[in-house]
């Protein structure tokens, strides 16, 4: 039997877990939200099964309701949030080349597991940080000017 995994908007049970694939149901608890993520190694397909999910994708709004599918390309950023006063479920089918749940890089969430380092991650799993400048700058450097 599959483990349900209990998190602060509601609860998700793996059923498919593989090198291929993962397959998860997640249920939203009413007026909960996950974070506005993305990942960098996955890509994602939501299908509603029960209920109205508002997915945001990108900045974009769309309601979905039972039957309804969205495609979540790896590196876009989306959440999944239930507006209403009941719960929804949707299955949740990832593809890509890692499935684990430290690919998800958090940008804002409810319950203060943002990411709060000072790096920007690429899509290639690495990152870079520190300070920027404007490229028209970037000529200057190591010049005496």
């Amino acid at each position: 039997m599959n483990k349900l995994e209990y998190r602060p908007w509601g609860t998700y049970e793996v059923l498919h877990d593989t090198s291929e694939a993962k397959v998860k149901v997640i249920e939203v608890e009413p007026r909960s939200r996950l974070s506005y993520q993305y990942h960098n190694k996955r890509s994602e397909e939501w299908t509603v099964i029960q209920g109205t999910l508002t997915v945001v994708l990108d900045d974009m709004e769309y309601e979905l309701v039972y039957g309804d599918s969205i495609s979540i390309p790896s590196c876009s950023k989306h959440r999944a949030w239930n507006k209403t006063d009941k719960p929804v479920r949707f299955v949740e089918v990832q593809t890509g080349t890692y499935f684990g749940e430290d690919d998800i890089i958090r940008l804002e969430d409810d319950y203060d597991r943002a990411e709060d380092d000072p790096y920007f991650h690429l899509a290639d799993g690495n990152y870079i940080g520190g300070l920027t400048m404007p490229r028209e700058n970037t000529n200057k450097l190591n010049k005496n000017e």
